[in-house]
Protein backbone atom coordinates (compact mmCIF):
# COMPACT_ATOMS: atom_id res chain seq x y z
CA UNK A 1 0.00 0.00 0.00
CA UNK A 2 2.84 2.37 0.89
CA UNK A 3 4.49 1.61 -2.46
CA UNK A 4 1.30 2.50 -4.35
CA UNK A 5 0.88 5.70 -2.31
CA UNK A 6 4.46 6.73 -3.10
CA UNK A 7 3.89 6.06 -6.80
CA UNK A 8 0.97 8.47 -6.96
CA UNK A 9 2.82 11.00 -4.81
CA UNK A 10 5.56 11.02 -7.45
CA UNK A 11 3.10 12.25 -10.09
CA UNK A 12 3.12 15.95 -10.86
CA UNK A 13 -0.09 17.93 -10.43
CA UNK A 14 -0.67 17.79 -14.19
CA UNK A 15 -0.03 14.03 -14.32
CA UNK A 16 -2.37 13.39 -11.42
CA UNK A 17 -5.07 15.50 -13.07
CA UNK A 18 -4.52 13.67 -16.37
CA UNK A 19 -4.88 10.32 -14.63
CA UNK A 20 -8.02 11.40 -12.75
CA UNK A 21 -9.51 12.86 -15.93
CA UNK A 22 -8.77 9.62 -17.77
CA UNK A 23 -10.22 7.38 -15.06
CA UNK A 24 -13.36 9.50 -14.58
CA UNK A 25 -14.01 9.91 -18.33
CA UNK A 26 -13.61 6.21 -19.04
CA UNK A 27 -15.75 5.17 -16.05
CA UNK A 28 -18.55 7.65 -16.81
CA UNK A 29 -18.64 6.62 -20.48
CA UNK A 30 -19.12 2.99 -19.48
CA UNK A 31 -21.79 3.78 -16.88
CA UNK A 32 -23.74 5.91 -19.35
CA UNK A 33 -23.56 3.12 -21.90
CA UNK A 34 -25.71 0.98 -19.62
CA UNK A 35 -25.29 -2.57 -20.87
CA UNK A 36 -21.50 -2.76 -20.90
CA UNK A 37 -18.98 -5.51 -20.36
CA UNK A 38 -17.41 -5.05 -16.87
CA UNK A 39 -14.24 -6.69 -18.15
CA UNK A 40 -13.86 -3.90 -20.71
CA UNK A 41 -14.09 -1.26 -17.98
CA UNK A 42 -11.51 -3.08 -15.87
CA UNK A 43 -9.14 -3.34 -18.84
CA UNK A 44 -9.60 0.34 -19.64
CA UNK A 45 -8.82 1.46 -16.09
CA UNK A 46 -5.73 -0.75 -15.99
CA UNK A 47 -4.71 0.66 -19.36
CA UNK A 48 -4.97 4.36 -18.47
CA UNK A 49 -3.14 3.72 -15.19
CA UNK A 50 -0.33 1.88 -16.95
CA UNK A 51 0.12 4.70 -19.45
CA UNK A 52 0.62 7.41 -16.86
CA UNK A 53 3.38 5.38 -15.20
CA UNK A 54 4.94 4.41 -18.52
CA UNK A 55 5.04 8.13 -19.29
CA UNK A 56 7.06 8.50 -16.07
CA UNK A 57 9.40 5.71 -17.19
CA UNK A 58 8.39 3.44 -14.30
CA UNK A 59 8.62 -0.35 -14.53
CA UNK A 60 5.18 -0.71 -12.90
CA UNK A 61 3.70 0.84 -16.05
CA UNK A 62 4.94 -1.99 -18.26
CA UNK A 63 3.90 -4.54 -15.64
CA UNK A 64 0.34 -3.20 -15.75
CA UNK A 65 0.50 -3.27 -19.55
CA UNK A 66 1.06 -7.04 -19.37
CA UNK A 67 -2.19 -7.39 -17.41
CA UNK A 68 -3.99 -5.03 -19.78
CA UNK A 69 -2.81 -7.07 -22.77
CA UNK A 70 -4.18 -10.29 -21.30
CA UNK A 71 -7.58 -8.80 -20.43
CA UNK A 72 -7.89 -6.91 -23.72
CA UNK A 73 -7.18 -10.09 -25.68
CA UNK A 74 -10.20 -11.72 -23.99
CA UNK A 75 -12.40 -8.76 -24.95
CA UNK A 76 -11.17 -8.91 -28.55
CA UNK A 77 -11.92 -12.63 -28.71
CA UNK A 78 -15.52 -11.93 -27.69
CA UNK A 79 -15.98 -9.75 -30.79
CA UNK A 80 -13.95 -12.11 -33.00
CA UNK A 81 -11.24 -9.48 -33.46
CA UNK A 82 -8.64 -12.21 -33.75
CA UNK A 83 -6.04 -9.70 -34.88
CA UNK A 84 -6.30 -7.77 -31.65
CA UNK A 85 -6.45 -10.95 -29.59
CA UNK A 86 -3.36 -12.47 -31.20
CA UNK A 87 -1.52 -9.15 -31.15
CA UNK A 88 -2.02 -8.48 -27.45
CA UNK A 89 -1.84 -12.07 -26.22
CA UNK A 90 1.01 -13.25 -28.41
CA UNK A 91 2.96 -10.04 -28.91
CA UNK A 92 2.09 -6.94 -26.87
CA UNK A 93 1.83 -8.67 -23.47
CA UNK A 94 5.03 -10.75 -23.89
CA UNK A 95 7.02 -7.75 -25.17
CA UNK A 96 5.65 -5.62 -22.31
CA UNK A 97 6.95 -8.30 -19.93
CA UNK A 98 10.34 -8.18 -21.65
CA UNK A 99 10.25 -4.37 -21.42
CA UNK A 100 9.50 -4.51 -17.70
CA UNK A 101 12.55 -6.74 -17.21
CA UNK A 102 14.71 -4.52 -19.43
CA UNK A 103 13.58 -1.32 -17.69
CA UNK A 104 14.24 -2.91 -14.29
CA UNK A 105 17.81 -3.65 -15.40
CA UNK A 106 18.38 -0.11 -16.71
CA UNK A 107 17.33 2.32 -13.96
CA UNK A 108 18.50 5.91 -14.18
CA UNK A 109 20.97 6.44 -11.35
CA UNK A 110 19.29 3.81 -9.14
CA UNK A 111 15.97 5.67 -9.28
CA UNK A 112 12.52 4.39 -10.27
CA UNK A 113 12.96 6.08 -13.65
CA UNK A 114 14.29 4.12 -16.62
CA UNK A 115 17.32 5.27 -18.58
CA UNK A 116 16.23 6.67 -21.95
CA UNK A 117 18.05 5.13 -24.89
CA UNK A 118 18.86 6.29 -28.42
CA UNK A 119 18.21 3.95 -31.34
CA UNK A 120 21.24 3.09 -33.44
CA UNK A 121 21.09 2.40 -37.18
CA UNK A 122 20.87 -1.36 -36.65
CA UNK A 123 17.77 -0.99 -34.47
CA UNK A 124 16.18 1.36 -37.02
CA UNK A 125 16.65 -1.22 -39.77
CA UNK A 126 15.51 -4.07 -37.51
CA UNK A 127 12.28 -2.35 -36.52
CA UNK A 128 11.31 -1.80 -40.17
CA UNK A 129 12.23 -5.31 -41.30
CA UNK A 130 10.69 -7.10 -38.29
CA UNK A 131 7.50 -5.03 -38.49
CA UNK A 132 7.07 -5.93 -42.16
CA UNK A 133 7.70 -9.63 -41.50
CA UNK A 134 5.36 -9.79 -38.50
CA UNK A 135 2.62 -7.89 -40.34
CA UNK A 136 2.75 -10.12 -43.43
CA UNK A 137 2.71 -13.32 -41.35
CA UNK A 138 -0.19 -12.15 -39.21
CA UNK A 139 -2.11 -10.87 -42.23
CA UNK A 140 -2.40 -14.39 -43.62
CA UNK A 141 -3.20 -15.83 -40.19
CA UNK A 142 -5.99 -13.30 -39.71
CA UNK A 143 -7.32 -13.87 -43.19
CA UNK A 144 -7.52 -17.59 -42.46
CA UNK A 145 -9.64 -16.75 -39.40
CA UNK A 146 -11.93 -14.50 -41.48
CA UNK A 147 -11.08 -11.60 -39.17
CA UNK A 148 -13.46 -8.62 -39.51
CA UNK A 149 -11.95 -5.40 -40.91
CA UNK A 150 -8.81 -7.24 -41.99
CA UNK A 151 -6.98 -4.17 -43.31
CA UNK A 152 -7.24 -2.16 -40.10
CA UNK A 153 -6.49 -5.24 -38.01
CA UNK A 154 -3.28 -5.71 -40.00
CA UNK A 155 -2.31 -2.06 -39.60
CA UNK A 156 -2.96 -2.43 -35.87
CA UNK A 157 -0.52 -5.33 -35.73
CA UNK A 158 2.16 -3.27 -37.48
CA UNK A 159 1.80 -0.28 -35.18
CA UNK A 160 1.47 -2.42 -32.05
CA UNK A 161 4.63 -4.36 -32.83
CA UNK A 162 6.65 -1.27 -33.73
CA UNK A 163 5.50 0.56 -30.59
CA UNK A 164 6.24 -2.44 -28.37
CA UNK A 165 9.70 -2.83 -29.88
CA UNK A 166 10.45 0.86 -29.32
CA UNK A 167 9.30 0.60 -25.71
CA UNK A 168 11.58 -2.42 -25.25
CA UNK A 169 14.46 -0.34 -26.65
CA UNK A 170 13.54 2.50 -24.24
CA UNK A 171 13.00 5.00 -27.05
CA UNK A 172 10.69 8.04 -26.66
CA UNK A 173 9.31 7.25 -30.12
CA UNK A 174 7.33 4.37 -28.60
CA UNK A 175 4.67 6.91 -27.58
CA UNK A 176 4.29 8.35 -31.08
CA UNK A 177 3.74 4.92 -32.62
CA UNK A 178 1.37 3.90 -29.83
CA UNK A 179 -0.60 7.10 -30.51
CA UNK A 180 -0.85 6.03 -34.15
CA UNK A 181 -2.00 2.61 -32.97
CA UNK A 182 -4.67 4.27 -30.82
CA UNK A 183 -6.09 5.98 -33.92
CA UNK A 184 -6.26 2.64 -35.73
CA UNK A 185 -8.00 1.06 -32.75
CA UNK A 186 -10.49 3.92 -32.61
CA UNK A 187 -11.43 3.13 -36.22
CA UNK A 188 -11.68 -0.59 -35.48
CA UNK A 189 -14.01 -0.10 -32.53
CA UNK A 190 -16.12 2.46 -34.39
CA UNK A 191 -16.74 -0.27 -36.94
CA UNK A 192 -17.53 -2.70 -34.12
CA UNK A 193 -19.92 -0.19 -32.54
CA UNK A 194 -21.91 -0.02 -35.73
CA UNK A 195 -22.97 -3.58 -34.94
CA UNK A 196 -23.06 -3.31 -31.15
CA UNK A 197 -23.34 0.11 -29.46
CA UNK A 198 -22.06 -1.31 -26.18
CA UNK A 199 -18.56 -0.94 -27.64
CA UNK A 200 -18.82 2.87 -27.86
CA UNK A 201 -17.05 3.29 -24.47
CA UNK A 202 -14.08 1.41 -25.94
CA UNK A 203 -13.76 4.17 -28.54
CA UNK A 204 -13.65 6.76 -25.77
CA UNK A 205 -11.12 4.59 -23.94
CA UNK A 206 -8.69 4.62 -26.85
CA UNK A 207 -9.26 8.34 -27.37
CA UNK A 208 -8.06 8.76 -23.77
CA UNK A 209 -5.15 6.42 -24.52
CA UNK A 210 -4.26 8.69 -27.45
CA UNK A 211 -4.06 11.74 -25.19
CA UNK A 212 -1.95 9.84 -22.65
CA UNK A 213 0.44 8.56 -25.31
CA UNK A 214 0.94 12.08 -26.65
CA UNK A 215 1.82 13.17 -23.13
CA UNK A 216 4.10 10.14 -22.84
CA UNK A 217 6.17 11.40 -25.77
CA UNK A 218 6.46 14.87 -24.24
CA UNK A 219 7.43 13.38 -20.88
CA UNK A 220 10.08 11.09 -22.35
CA UNK A 221 11.57 13.91 -24.40
CA UNK A 222 11.97 15.90 -21.18
CA UNK A 223 13.49 12.85 -19.49
CA UNK A 224 15.91 12.42 -22.37
CA UNK A 225 17.08 16.05 -22.21
CA UNK A 226 17.38 16.02 -18.42
CA UNK A 227 19.34 12.77 -18.37
CA UNK A 228 21.64 14.00 -21.15
CA UNK A 229 22.36 17.22 -19.26
CA UNK A 230 23.33 15.26 -16.15
CA UNK A 231 26.37 13.81 -17.88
Amino acid sequence: MKYIKNLFKSLSRFELCLWLFSVITVTVSFLLAGNFNPLTLIASLIGVTSLIFIAKGYVIGESLMVIFGLVYSIISLQFCYYGEMITYLGMTAPIALMSAISWHKHPYKSSSEVTVSNLNNLHRVLIVVLTLIVTVIFYYILRAFNTPNLFFSSVSIATSFAASYLALMRSPMYAVVYAANDLVLIILWILASMENTSYIPVIICFAIFFINDLYGFVSWQKMKVRQSNDF
